[in-house]
């Protein structure tokens, strides 16, 4: 039975892509591929059918990740199929429990930095959306480090312990 995870930010074009895109490759390190799905899609249909921004994919590419990627929103249908749906900042962690259809799906949503070693009390990747190319290089570090901890959490989980 395949694990599946969905990274959802608001317009499914920069941080969820990105997020996506790294932990498909953490899960491919790890020889999970066949055990592990990712995904992701936006709080919101703005982009929806779009690729990631452009300053997503030349990060994604200058750092060795593959990103291929186009834009969705978020249905509540999903959370059926889904084992987590991992927010990227607290506001998408509260409009995703909203739409979760009962308590057991708002429980499957969590905050992607929740699984960073040192994201301490600040658990929300900004949005680099505004900003420029630092701002998305900032948010590829925030992602990979939170992407490890979060790999760690399903394989322990795949392995039957608590994630």
């Amino acid at each position: 039975m395949t694990y599946r995870v969905c990274f959802v930010c608001t317009g499914n074009i920069c941080r969820s892509p990105m997020a996506e895109s790294v932990f498909r490759a953490r899960v491919a390190e790890a020889g999970l591929e066949d055990r592990v799905a990712a995904d992701s899609a936006g709080t919101g249909g703005w982009h929806e059918g779009e690729g990631a921004d452009p300053r997503t994919v030349a990060v994604l590419q200058d750092h060795g990740y593959e990103s291929d990627h186009i834009a969705r929103q978020f249905q509540p249908s999903w959370f059926a199929r889904l084992d987590l749906v991992i927010a990227l900042d607290t506001g998408h962690l509260k409009a995703l429990r909203r739409l979760a259809p009962t308590e057991g799906d708002a429980r499957k949503v969590r905050l992607l930095r929740s699984y960073a070693q040192t994201a301490a009390d600040d658990l929300d990747v900004p949005d680099p959306y505004y900003g420029g190319l630092d701002d998305f290089e900032e948010c590829l570090e925030m992602v990979e480090e939170a992407s490890t901890g979060l790999l760690a959490a399903v394989r322990a989980h795949l392995e039957g312990r608590a994630a």
